[in-house]
């Protein structure tokens, strides 16, 4: 959690701000778009709140993107569960649970994440792209600062933020992230998920969206080195890196095998066993939860005393 500036709105609907869930600055490169942790007036809903940058996206074209994402039903993605607008700003609200951008999950971390870890947490968004993409939608913001950790496995925010970008500007999203094709002006495609995908996977494995190959642990380095092939013909499918990250991996001390009646185990596919996150991690969890848990609504403004009839 990161304290409101003096720009924030105070209020977005039906909701109180009552802080940032991103740093103002990160070593996961600019943000697609502001993101509040609110509360109804009444404090009965908690929820994170989505509004567009004030220079970095065109605000109906942002809404209709939102309007598309709360429509879709896709694993991994995050559905907007309500929205609106307020003096022209448009937001999106979605039920809050605790969760932490990519960047955020590295500072606790103290540094990149484990490679399994990495794998796993690919794994989860290779598919839930990989099911977009069968629709013949392409997600158009994936980034660090786009995915949200949380116990239940990683979600997928800022859709289609290349899409609603203002004319003229950037989506917010770091420049490793966008697609030689993208940053020449093309449209968003499957194929520039991938790309986007493979550099956010490195900056988990090194802390950086453009790494030297030294900086990735070496059984990932072919893999990522497709992902961001200039050529988007020479880079995978998302299905196709679901299936290197699901089948490939470092090296392990061999399992016995399971008897016969035993329950399968578990596997990255499986939605109900999420990656297991590092200690730090979930402590940083557990910390947003308990402090937003004891905020304060703020002060309601004082009524209006009502006007006076003058005789």
């Amino acid at each position: 959690m990161e304290r409101l500036r003096h720009d924030d709105p105070p209020r977005l609907g039906p909701y109180l701000t009552l802080a940032r869930l991103d740093a103002d600055s990160t070593d996961g490169g600019a943000l697609p778009e502001r993101r509040y942790l609110a509360r109804t007036a009444d404090g009965e809903r908690t929820v994170l709140l989505c509004a567009p940058l004030p220079d970095a996206a065109a605000p109906a074209a942002w809404a209709m993107e939102a309007e598309l994402a709360s429509r879709l039903s896709v694993p991994r993605f995050l559905r907007p569960a309500s929205q609106g607008s307020e003096a022209g700003l448009p937001w999106y609200a979605v039920p809050y649970t605790p969760v932490l951008p990519l960047p955020a999950a590295l500072a606790a971390h103290g540094g990149p994440l484990p490679e399994d870890l990495v794998r796993r947490l690919g794994a989860a968004l290779a598919a839930g792209l990989a099911a977009a993409h069968a629709r013949g939608q392409a997600h158009a913001g994936v980034s660090p600062a786009a995915v949200l950790l949380g116990a239940a496995g990683p979600l997928l925010g800022c859709f289609g933020a290349v899409r609603s970008a203002a004319p003229g500007g950037r989506p917010g999203l770091d420049p490793g992230c966008l697609a030689p094709e993208l940053r020449s002006g093309g449209r968003p495609e499957p194929l520039g998920d991938v790309f986007a995908l493979g550099a956010v996977l490195a900056y988990a494995a090194s802390g950086h969206t453009v790494p030297e190959q030294s900086e990735l642990p070496p059984g990932l380095r072919r893999l990522l080195a497709s992902c961001l092939a200039r050529d988007p013909a020479d880079r995978p499918s998302a299905p196709q890196v679901l299936h290197a990250l699901s089948t490939t991996g470092p090296a392990r001390t061999p399992a016995p095998a399971p008897a016969p009646a035993a329950t399968p185990a578990a596997t990255v596919l499986d939605e109900q066993a999420p990656p297991p996150l590092p200690g730090r991690v979930v402590a940083a969890l557990a910390a947003q939860s308990a402090e937003l848990l004891a905020s304060e609504l703020p002060a309601a403004p004082p009524a209006q005393p009502a006007p006076q009839k003058v005789h």
